[in-house]
């Protein structure tokens, strides 16, 4: 639906840039569905002193016609980002601002909170991590009382925002969902592209390499499949990465690891495995979920987060966190049993398009816009 003048609604989307992830590609299927919508949206995308200009969520947004903001500071420029947010909120008094990561939370929600513009966030999933990423989640997880809506990717992460002291009334559990982009290649484009030859079993491993994604515990479950021809593909980077790599280089794994760091839109070539290992030991709702279910491979998650909110043991096999043991059980018995594998896969490609398609999403998110909507622009001073 487009819409009419007298319903659009001006919305102010804050997050902080990273190279990769997730987070940025929710961000990016809203903005671009709600401008679609016949919105007026606009990105404000915090960067460091090294901003990219040229990244592919910016452009994509331009691309569709999203007004993109660069908000640029030093590393550690907190009141420049302030001032930054406060200024682009009094330039547009939005009707709201839509805040995303914990420091959007803390800083750009703050500055809008200030000046009236009611303010929501979606609460992606809390990684833990260090002292000091777990020092920044415990303040954002109490700014999160002070805001007007709090929406949470599953049902699971809406009971920890209570326990946190987040009112119930304003937590809103509003799923993820699949745009159904970009499209997955078939198998054979796809391991073309990866420089997969040969007839061994493949498994792929997406995001990024750090603790609470889990690829140690892959790790030490393929040191328990020597006896099943496979190799393993990590597409990702990050502070794990040269760890695990010494690791297998050093091992009998040596040969069968290989690491091929960031890659463009991995998700398109999902269809290059034969199962698709997601072994986190925390998420919120993991856009290479949906991007394994629209690929039909056979999948194998932990069981964590709002995972298995999206797929059952119909879908796809449910393991413990941190059980390497488990893990390997669940990789031999897809290896040994094919066609349940692919019957699993094809009943979560099914899951995926009539449950979670984005339009939904989008519903969900334009309700709550409008219950927020206020009556301010009768009063403030522009």
């Amino acid at each position: 639906m487009n819409a009419e003048s007298s319903d659009r609604l001006t919305i102010l989307h804050v997050l902080a840039l990273g190279p990769v992830g997730g987070l940025p590609r929710v961000v990016e299927a809203l903005a671009l569905g709600q401008r679609r919508q016949g919105h007026d949206v606009y990105v404000a995308a915090v960067q460091g002193p090294e901003a990219d200009e040229d990244h592919p969520m910016l452009r994509n947004l331009r691309d569709g016609d999203v007004n993109v903001v660069p908000v640029v500071v030093p590393n550690r420029g907190y009141r420049q980002e302030y001032r930054q947010i406060g200024d682009l909120c009094r330039r547009l008094w939005p009707h709201l601002v839509h805040t995303h990561g914990y420091r959007p939370d803390l800083i750009g929600g703050t500055a809008a909170r200030r000046l009236g513009v009611p303010v929501v966030t979606t609460i992606h999933g809390f990684t833990g991590g260090g002292l000091k990423n777990r020092f920044y989640e415990a303040l954002q997880r109490r700014s999160l009382r002070r805001f007007d809506a709090v929406c949470a990717v599953s049902r699971r992460l809406a009971r920890d925002l209570a326990w946190d002291g987040v009112p119930a009334e304003r937590i809103r559990v509003v799923p993820n969902g699949w745009n159904g982009e970009p499209a997955p290649l078939d198998r054979a484009a796809a391991r073309r592209a990866l420089g997969i030859t040969g007839d061994q079993f493949q498994i792929g491993w997406v995001g990024r390499l750090s603790l609470e994604k889990g690829p140690d515990t892959l790790i030490e479950a393929l040191g328990r499949l020597g006896h099943i021809p496979y190799v393993v593909s990590f597409l990702g980077d990050g502070p794990e990465r040269m760890r695990l790599e010494r690791i297998t280089s050093a091992s009998p794994l040596a040969w069968r690891v290989r690491w091929h760091g960031t890659v463009p839109d991995a998700g398109r070539l999902l269809a290059a495995f034969d199962a698709l290992i997601l072994s986190s030991r925390t998420e919120g709702m993991p856009i290479v979920l949906f991007e394994a279910m629209a690929a039909g491979v056979p999948v194998i998650a932990t069981d964590v987060g709002g995972v298995p909110e999206v797929v059952t043991p119909r879908e796809a096999i449910l393991v413990p966190p941190d059980d390497s043991d488990a893990l390997a059980l669940a990789i031999e018995a897809v290896y040994h049993d094919r066609a349940a594998a692919a019957n699993r896969a094809a009943a979560a490609r099914r899951r995926l398009y009539e449950e979670f398609d984005l339009s939904r999403t989008l519903e969900l998110y334009e309700a709550l816009y409008r219950d927020l909507r206020p009556e301010y622009r009768s009063w403030v001073i522009r």
